[in-house]
């Protein structure tokens, strides 16, 4: 009864349901978004246990695996939402960037469900996403200042408004969630390595070890050099007396340190006191904790809630919605890098 009271709802108030898809790596996602901000369905089938043995995601798995989650997801999105098709305003999937083989099971998927119930197709950058999530169950808005954080990307962002973004600054090299999984890999910890890292890092000694912070420019990024720096440090050691703990304590200290100088640069320097943090890298707990703690020093801090900073389609239904970096031609391709 309450869900036939809502879809009612919709269509007299002439809201807008986005119906999205996101297959950039290895989860096969999809969601149903009421007006870019209420979710109403958000299901995720994770390929983690699969990659893991691996140590990492193999491409030509994961678009397998797509293909044999796809329709299942979609169905499922469908049934917890509690719509029709037929109350669907537009279908959504990530274009890129991400692995060629995995994008292209999500975009035609939602290619094909526009055509077949006569629908717009919207296609989404999956960077876009991730700023996007930082609107679902929220009434966060721009002016932002956002830094975008995740395996493949490093990028601080000024979101104008809803459509208008620049990009001040972004990674020279490894991305920090690469950074992460690099030295999870010298340390030995299990695949994904970002989460492991994190969670022995809280057990360490954050000052047993001073690594080095990149000296550059602007509001660019570096983390090769920590990396090898680490590297170094591990060798000075046998396998046995690794302080792991330590070291990893150490690393995120000055990887959390070096983005919150960035942004706080970034901010004070444009004048805006609202910072958003967005990429499954932003579910680090250090690092939400240095950013939150700039609340006491007058800045207003936002994050997606968790299980919007990892890849999901929630956060794409949101950028069709809102509209920025979108385009509605079925012709789309999808793309590796970003644009």
């Amino acid at each position: 009864m309450a869900q036939k009271s809502l879809l009612r709802r919709i269509h007299s108030m002439k809201d807008r349901i986005i119906f999205a898809i996101e297959t950039s790596c290895d989860e096969t996602a999809a969601a149903v978004v009421l007006n870019g901000r209420k979710v109403l369905s958000n299901v995720v089938a994770s390929q983690i246990d699969i990659h893991k043995k691996y140590g990492g995601v193999i491409p030509e798995i994961a678009a397998r695996k797509h293909l044999e989650s796809i329709n299942i997801v979609i169905e499922e999105a469908r049934e917890k939402a509690g719509i029709e098709m037929k109350d669907v305003t537009a279908f959504a999937g990530t274009a890129g960037p991400g692995l060629v083989g995995a994008l292209l099971v999500g975009l035609n998927a939602a290619k094909a469900l526009s055509l077949v119930y006569d629908k717009p197709f919207i296609g989404v950058n999956h960077l876009n996403a991730h700023v996007c999530a930082n609107y679902l169950e929220s009434s966060f808005e721009p002016p932002f200042i956002c830094l975008l954080i995740s395996g493949g990307h490093t990028q601080l962002i000024r979101v104008n408004s809803y459509t208008d973004q620049q990009i001040l600054g972004e990674t020279r090299d490894d991305a920090v969630g690469e950074a992460y999984d690099k030295v999870a890999r010298l340390l030995g910890l299990p695949y994904p390595g970002g989460p492991a890292l994190d969670k022995l890092a809280q057990t360490g000694n954050k000052e047993s070890f001073k690594f080095p912070e990149a000296n550059v420019s602007g509001y660019d990024f570096s983390f090769s050099g920590l990396k090898t720096a680490v590297m170094r440090t591990c060798k000075t050691y046998t396998e046995q007396d690794l302080p792991k703990a330590d070291i990893a304590a150490s690393f995120q200290e000055i990887v959390s340190s070096t983005l919150l100088k960035k942004t706080l640069k970034a901010a004070n320097e444009n004048n805006i006191k609202k910072i958003a943090l967005a990429g499954g890298v932003a579910a680090n707990s250090e690092i939400r904790k240095k950013f939150f703690a700039q609340e006491n020093n007058g800045f207003t801090v936002h994050a997606p809630e968790f299980k919007y900073c990892t890849d999901n389609a929630a956060m794409v239904a949101s950028a069709a919605y809102f509209g920025s970096n979108i385009t509605h031609e079925l012709n789309v391709e999808v793309f590796s890098r970003k644009k």
